[in-house]
């Protein structure tokens, strides 16, 4: 796996417990069942190894998680969304929401 560029230029070794426990959080009282959850995980995995690169920003392994969950989940999606984009007001969270029920 590649070394993951945080946003302060730091490089850390990916980290697969991260992103599960994030998308776990996500997905708490959700309609998704465990080989779901252990699917989506493994897609992205692959995913982040088929970029074919040493290292990688943490934006986008962000955003590929955000792309599955999205297709997984939708209220998952805007939780992980609203955690990972650090939402700085209601008007940038009704605006995530608005997006997928415009889609």
């Amino acid at each position: 796996m590649p070394k993951i560029i945080k946003q302060d230029k730091s490089r850390v070794p990916f980290d697969e417990t991260k992103i599960r426990e994030g998308i776990a959080r996500s997905l708490e009282k959700r309609p998704v069942s465990d080989a779901q959850f252990q699917t989506l995980i493994e897609t992205i995995k692959k995913e982040i190894r088929d970029f074919g690169e040493r290292e990688i920003e943490s934006k986008q392994v962000g955003e590929t998680v955000m792309r599955h969950l999205k297709k997984l989940d939708e209220v998952a999606f805007v939780r992980f969304a609203s955690v990972y984009r650090s939402f700085q007001d209601p008007n940038e969270f009704s605006e995530e929401v608005k997006k997928l029920s415009d889609e």
